[in-house]
C-alpha cells in the first residue's frame, strides 16, 4: 500500500470540536446514500466523544437507522463483557439503544481464537458485500471511523507486521499486540479499511502531536500506508497539529 494522494487534513479547536466535526461527516456519508448504507467503527478512547454525540437528541434522529449498518475495523479477542472489548463499548454508548439489533456486526470472540474468529467475520462481510472479491468502484462501507496509535498503527495493523502486507485476505488475526493492552487482536486489512467511500482519522491531544507528524511527512507507518479509494480525511485539534501544517 501506498501513501493516500486524496488525504486533507482539516483542523479545529479541541476534542469537543472534533466530535461535533466528525458526527456531522458521519451524517453528510448517510445522506449521501439513499440505500443501504455502512459505517466502520473503531475503538480506543479516541470516538467516545462521536458515539456519545450520535446518540443525543441532536444527532439521534438524523440517522436513519433501519438502513445503516455498522461494524468495527479491529477488535481485542477478549469477551463482549471485558471492558476492553471495542464493540461492547459503541453498544453501550449508542448502538444498543438506536440501531436495530440485526444492523450491529461484531466480531466474534467467542471462537477457538483470533484466526477462526478472522475467518467468521471475512465471511460475514462477503456476505453483506454480496461479492467474494471488492471492486473499488463499489466501495464495502460508506465510512471508515480510524485512529491512530503511538507507534503509528491503526486499527490493529501494527508496523513490521505480516498483517500490514496482506493483500487478499479482508480480516486477519494478531496473535500479540505491540502496544497495551497486550491481548490478541483481530483486524481488518489494508484492502478491506480502504473500501469505503470516505476513511476519517480522529486525531487529538499534543500527545499525539510527534507520531501524526510522523505519519503526515510520509514515513513508512500503517496510518499513512492505509489507502481509501475515496476521500481520507484527518481531523485534527489544534494540540495535535503539526508545526508544518500550523497557518496553512
Amino acid at each position: 500500500m501506498t501513501r493516500n494522494d486524496n488525504r486533507h487534513v482539516i483542523t479545529v479547536a479541541d476534542p469537543a470540536a472534533l466530535a461535533t466535526a466528525a458526527a456531522e461527516r458521519v451524517i453528510a456519508r448517510l445522506d449521501a446514500n439513499p440505500g443501504r448504507a455502512a459505517i466502520c467503527l473503531t475503538g480506543g478512547s479516541s470516538p467516545k466523544a462521536l458515539y456519545q454525540l450520535l446518540a443525543s437528541d441532536t444527532y439521534r434522529n438524523r440517522i436513519p437507522w433501519d438502513r445503516v449498518h455498522w461494524f468495527i475495523g479491529d477488535e481485542r479477542f477478549v469477551p463482549t463483557t471485558d471492558p476492553l472489548n471495542n464493540m461492547a463499548m459503541a453498544r453501550r454508548i449508542f448502538l444498543d439503544a438506536c440501531a436495530p439489533a440485526a444492523n450491529i456486526h461484531p466480531i466474534p470472540t467467542d471462537l477457538a481464537g483470533p484466526d477462526q474468529s478472522a475467518r467468521a467475520f471475512e465471511n460475514e462481510l462477503k456476505s453483506y458485500y454480496g461479492a467474494g472479491v471488492l471492486n473499488p468502484a463499489r466501495p464495502l462501507f460508506d465510512l471508515v471511523l480510524m485512529g491512530v496509535g503511538p507507534d503509528g498503527h491503526t486499527a490493529s495493523l501494527f508496523p513490521g507486521y505480516p498483517a500490514t502486507e496482506e493483500t487478499e485476505r479482508w480480516v486477519v488475526g494478531v496473535p500479540e499486540a505491540h502496544v497495551e493492552p497486550f491481548v490478541p487482536r483481530v483486524t481488518l486489512t489494508f484492502p478491506a479499511l480502504g473500501s469505503c467511500r470516505e476513511m476519517l482519522f480522529e486525531v487529538a491531544g499534543a500527545d499525539k502531536r510527534a507520531i501524526l507528524t510522523r505519519v503526515l511527512e510520509g514515513e513508512n507507518l500503517p496510518a499513512g500506508r492505509v489507502s481509501s479509494t475515496g476521500e481520507t480525511i484527518w481531523l485534527v485539534d489544534e494540540a495535535a497539529l503539526p508545526e508544518t501544517y500550523r497557518g496553512r
